[in-house]
């Protein structure tokens, strides 16, 4: 890979704490678990294959100090690929449904990202399959840290099983305790997904590439200003397109849509973010549009101080 796509300085702004446990790392926190028992099992393909996997590996991270870890590993792997701004998605979620302590592990990670070069905020997600006190769950501990670290809120899963609209008043209240909303939507499933993504109120689209399919909906999140955060390797890897070379992402940005370069899942896909970028390039992408891309990646950033680095 040429360092031309390290070298940009990049922001991340969707990329899932449990998705980027490395083979390493889990092995650092269970010997028991081989390279190759992980590889294994991140190498099975489909978006069905893909939750069991991320089900998987999440309920792995037992302690606080096992997140804690997953933390340092990722951030310090981000230092290497120039990225200089990141927002962190921690599947509270899935925490809860494991029974966990919820503010015991945000702390260790909290903590663990102070301690970082690169700055780093907290997306707090629930499940979306799940039921409305669920997400109201998820969305109270997300408004008791909206002044410590945490930015923003979503929500993940199969959007064929949960449309965003169940959960308005989720939604509502993180807003009201001054979080920012970025739901998964049209991912794996349609454009009408994004639309009611766009009705809660979202502020940035988790994939979004479905809105390739609607031109009213390109028109929309043109005028609104309202970017997609678009994961290349992920979409490939879970079937959500065919192939690399069936990726909307040049016909959405032809369109005049903001759009954001992220890895999702960057254990689980094989990929990083400079990958991501070299990607872009396969898609016709020039480098001068990726520098760009990467320039103004700074500043859908959900904390109000970010701005592009000098």
């Amino acid at each position: 890979m040429s360092s031309f796509y390290r070298d940009l300085k990049k922001a991340e702004l969707h990329l899932h704490l449990e998705g980027s446990l490395e083979a390493s790392t889990i092995h650092e926190m269970h010997p028991n678990i081989s390279k190759e028992e992980v590889a294994a099992k991140y190498a099975e393909k489909g978006f069905s294959a893909f939750l069991e996997s991320y089900k998987w590996v999440s309920v792995l991270l037992e302690t606080p100090d096992h997140y804690a870890l997953a933390t340092r590993r990722l951030l310090g792997q981000l230092q290497t690929e120039n990225v200089e701004y990141v927002e962190l998605t921690l599947s509270v979620g899935v925490i809860l449904w494991k029974q966990q302590n919820v503010a015991a592990i945000f702390d260790a990670v909290n903590k663990e990202a102070r301690k970082s070069a690169i700055p780093c905020f907290w997306i707090f997600d629930f499940i979306r399959h799940f039921d409305l006190d669920h997400a109201m769950r998820v969305a109270e501990l997300a408004a008791e840290r909206a002044r410590d670290g945490v930015v923003g809120f979503g929500c993940g899963g199969d959007e064929a099983r949960g449309s965003a609209l169940t959960f308005v008043p989720a939604f509502q209240l993180a807003q009201r305790a001054g979080l920012r909303l970025a739901p998964h939507a049209g991912e794996t499933s349609n454009a009408q997904s994004v639309w009611d993504a766009l009705e809660v109120g979202a502020d940035r689209i988790g994939h979004g590439i479905r809105a390739v399919e609607d031109p009213a909906l390109l028109r929309r999140l043109r005028q609104d200003g309202i970017p997609l955060e678009v994961c290349i390797s992920s979409n490939v890897a879970t079937g959500a397109v065919e192939h690399l070379l069936c990726h909307p992402l040049r016909r959405i940005a032809d369109a005049g849509v903001s759009v954001i370069l992220n890895t999702d899942d960057p254990a689980m896909f094989g990929t990083t973010l400079s990958e991501e970028y070299e990607r872009a390039e396969q898609l016709g992408f020039s480098r001068d549009e990726l520098r760009l891309l990467a320039e103004t990646s700074f500043q859908f950033g959900f904390n109000k101080q970010v701005g592009s680095p000098q």
